[in-house]
């Protein structure tokens, strides 16, 4: 079995921005709320194409997440046919590799649920709905002083989600289902990812 995925993957949490747990500390209130959503550009899992496709994981943490003890729950794109779902499926909870085999160990994981995916795109300013259960607007970090939009990013040659990955804030992030949490005004992130196993 071999697989591959390339896309781009949102984040959003409670942290400030920067998110202190990119860099091996605790999260800036002591938990760890907030969630993952990947858009697959290309990828395909033992033969079975997933262009085009999303998956998602938000979960709620009492303490850092490599401390443990979390709850999670997952979304798969229902866009997705049963051979799709399946691969999906597996990613998702962690059998096969790739940043899902190390979260598993640190939450109880609900799912995944086939969902419609409302996904837009646009760098600092991109957008994901999934009705009824999250909605996520990113927007440019603001200079406090001057009100000009900032654009800071990073580099994580060992990081766990991504390697280089880009700054914003929520306008808007709720989620609503099996977790459940609003941290509007606080850290996103967006960012290209490439994983293989």
């Amino acid at each position: 079995m071999s697989w591959s995925l390339k896309g781009t993957v949102l984040v959003a949490c409670n942290c400030d921005y920067g998110c202190p747990c990119n860099y091996n500390a605790h999260p800036t209130t002591g938990d760890c709320e907030g969630g993952w959503t990947w858009v697959v550009d290309k990828g395909v899992h033992d033969g079975v194409q997933l262009d085009g496709l999303a998956l998602a994981v938000f979960a709620d943490w009492p303490g850092a997440i490599h401390e443990g003890g979390g709850v999670a729950v997952a979304y798969i794109d229902e866009r997705a046919n049963e051979e799709q779902r399946a691969a999906l499926t597996k990613l998702v909870r962690g059998e096969v590799g790739g940043p899902w085999a190390i979260f598993i160990n640190a939450y109880a994981l609900d799912g995944p649920h086939a969902v419609r995916f409302d996904v837009e795109l646009a760098e600092h300013r991109s957008k994901l709905s999934i009705p009824g259960v999250v909605e996520l607007a990113m927007a440019p970090i603001a200079n406090p002083a001057t009100g000009a939009e900032v654009h800071p990013g990073t580099r994580l040659p060992e990081g766990l989600v991504f390697e280089e990955g880009y700054y914003a804030t929520s306008t808007v992030f709720t989620v609503r289902n099996g977790v459940a949490y609003d941290h509007s005004g606080r850290n996103t992130e967006y960012a290209p990812f490439a994983y293989s196993g």
